[in-house]
């Protein structure tokens, strides 16, 4: 059995309609409880669309994130959603972080923190310097939205920090190219475009990955390959 499982969502969330967005996260969520995830990361802005604009959309009512809140303790599943945050009176780039349990998620900015659960897990900015990395981690998430002409600036430091710190890495882009790189910086997996679920899954000998398109046949799992 896997110690860990974990996921990358990708797919283009629509612009700043968060009530469909997050009708979205609930298939990815579901689909990666199917398959055993511990965790699920979106990319950036995933609630509101990688909306280019200025300013920043306003974040959302708390209470419609409450469906997020709901599905992570059901499926026992910590969910890293992309969306606006305000702070000293600005809108930032930030992440929403539910975990099993609570009632309302963490809201951060983007950067790197430390979550609220047994295994430390890093957020890491697009433009973040390594050097806020958390030594503790065990886990790089960055939920990112670069085009394809971005892919391959974005691609070479987060497999330069995980080389660097011994962390795997794990991306979730909405364009396409989310992907996983172990602790010593080896690519597990890559995705294309399109959408998809993009899983790793952590053995006492190193990592495995797959890539599973988000089509209506992926609610019909076959429970045997769930529990591989």
């Amino acid at each position: 059995m896997p110690a860990w499982t974990i996921a990358a969502a990708q797919y283009t969330a629509c612009n700043r309609n968060v009530a469909e967005n997050i009708a979205h996260h609930l298939r990815f969520i579901e689909a990666a409880a199917k398959l055993t995830c511990q965790l699920i990361v979106f990319p950036e802005l995933s609630l509101t669309g990688p909306d280019t604009s200025s300013p920043l959309p306003p974040p959302p009512d708390r209470e419609l994130l409450e469906p997020l809140s709901y599905a992570a303790s059901r499926h026992g599943i910590t969910i890293f959603a992309g969306l606006p945050v305000e702070q000293n009176g600005e809108r930032h780039k930030g992440v929403a972080v539910f975990v099993p349990g609570n009632t309302a998620p963490l809201m951060l900015c983007q950067g790197t923190c430390q979550t609220p659960q047994a295994r430390h897990i890093s957020i890491l900015a697009p433009e973040a310097e390594d050097n806020e990395l958390d030594p503790l981690a065990s886990l790089l998430a960055a939920g990112t939205c670069t085009r394809e002409f971005q892919q391959q600036q974005s691609v070479q430091q987060l497999q330069r920090l995980a080389h660097k710190y011994a962390i795997a890495v794990l991306k979730s882009n909405f364009a396409g190219g989310s992907a996983l790189w172990d602790e010593h910086g080896q690519l597990i997996v890559r995705a294309d475009s399109g959408e998809l679920l993009l899983t790793g899954r952590k053995y006492e000998g190193g990592w495995e990955g797959e890539i599973i398109p988000m089509r209506e046949s992926l609610y019909a799992i076959d429970e045997s390959r769930c529990d591989a």
